[in-house]
């Protein structure tokens, strides 16, 4: 009687084995298959230890996609990881994505749709409801004030503050002719751009990295203005045609670097984020938003500020308020020990004279 037919996987699997004895078994065809969906179906039922919320999309080619955020997200993971050995397991760190308003709208400037939380709004959401146990933010991006329930104690290294320029005709700036278009949605650039160089036009120009450099390539302006820390953390440094010092372009509040929030009750996470924390990057995002928080600074508010260790080990700070055309701009600097309560007064005072410099009626214009 000769043998029963034999499936192809089943022979190509024992032939690699060396073994002929699933021709007595012939029920049990395909068994790689069966056992491969076996151990997929433990990996889902593995419970993550640690589930990261994050702006982006699984897709790149969702035009809503953030590439940026979910950089941001590996960088925490891969952090978790080396910190800590339990994380380093397979599984044991999710990234879940979130989508949020400020991804889905783009056509607007922010300040016309809500300001800087609509990027923040459904993961703080999330991270409350229990769905994600921590959140990774782009610091700039997090409102002065943070939703009850909810704790940030742990900032990443900054990265590089500057702003980069980008052009396919020009080096700088300066080297514009009158009436060029540059491209951004921040009116922190706008303003210093227009207070400069009055014969340039800035217009809104929003989305992700990559969605505003093929605009650009195509056309739509004449030049751009990025944050170097985020082509840094997308390994496109490269695309930069210069980049502006913080004498020419001061940055946003808390410009370079990311945050991580918890629930404020969750003393697993707390303890998980305290390994990562880079104290001088929370001392220094704490003096910014600190000056931000006097100046109630919005969307609407053209508002820079950048606190460093100097090489003596001191604080260093600097603020700005402006009006969106460039018109008035206020400045101020302070310098003073790099200790927190110290350099939180230091932002605190640095916003109250800039805004009895530029008096009520400046605020009022802005509405």
């Amino acid at each position: 009687m000769p043998p029963p037919p034999r499936c192809a996987a089943t022979t190509a699997h024992h032939s690699l084995l060396g073994s002929p004895t699933c021709f007595a078994r012939p029920r049990r065809r395909c068994c790689p298959v069966r056992a491969a969906v076996a151990v997929q179906a433990e990996a889902q039922a593995k419970v993550s230890l640690i589930r990261i919320g994050t702006r982006g999309s699984l897709f790149e080619i969702c035009k809503y996609d953030s590439p940026l955020a979910l950089a941001q997200a590996h960088e925490t993971r891969d952090k978790l990881k080396a910190a800590h050995s339990e994380l380093a397991e397979e599984g044991a760190v999710e990234i879940v994505i979130i989508k949020t308003t400020g991804d889905m709208i783009l056509d607007k400037p922010l300040a016309d749709i809500g300001g800087k939380g609509l990027f923040t709004k459904e993961i703080d959401d999330a991270l409350l409801q229990g769905r994600i146990d921590i959140a990774v933010h782009s610091m700039k991006d997090v409102p002065t004030y943070l939703p009850e329930g909810t704790i940030l104690p742990c900032n990443l290294p900054r990265e590089d503050v500057r702003d980069a320029f980008i052009c396919l005709t020009a080096s700088s700036l300066a080297e514009l002719p009158a009436g060029s278009v540059v491209g951004s949605a921040s009116l922190r650039r706008q303003s210093q751009i227009l207070y400069k160089y009055p014969s340039l036009k800035v217009v809104n120009f929003r989305g992700n990295v990559q969605t505003r450099l093929r605009k650009l390539k195509e056309g739509d302006v004449h030049a751009t203005l990025l944050a170097l820390a985020g082509l840094k953390r997308l390994n496109m440094a490269e695309t930069a045609t210069s980049v502006l010092s913080v004498d020419e372009m001061l940055p946003a509040v808390a410009q370079g670097a990311i945050g991580i929030a918890c629930r404020s009750s969750d003393d697993t996470m707390m303890n998980y984020l305290s390994s990562l924390n880079h104290e001088d990057t929370r001392l220094a995002v704490a003096c910014e938003r600190e000056f931000l928080s006097v100046l109630d600074g919005n969307c609407r508010t053209p508002i820079a500020a950048y606190a460093s260790r100097d090489k003596d080990g001191n604080c260093s700070f600097r603020g700005l308020l402006a009006s969106p055309d460039g018109s008035t701009v206020y400045e101020t600097s302070r310098t003073g020990p790099y200790d927190f309560d110290i350099m939180v007064e230091m932002g605190k005072d640095a916003g109250h004279e800039l805004k009895a410099k530029a008096g009520p009626g400046f605020f009022d214009s802005l509405q």
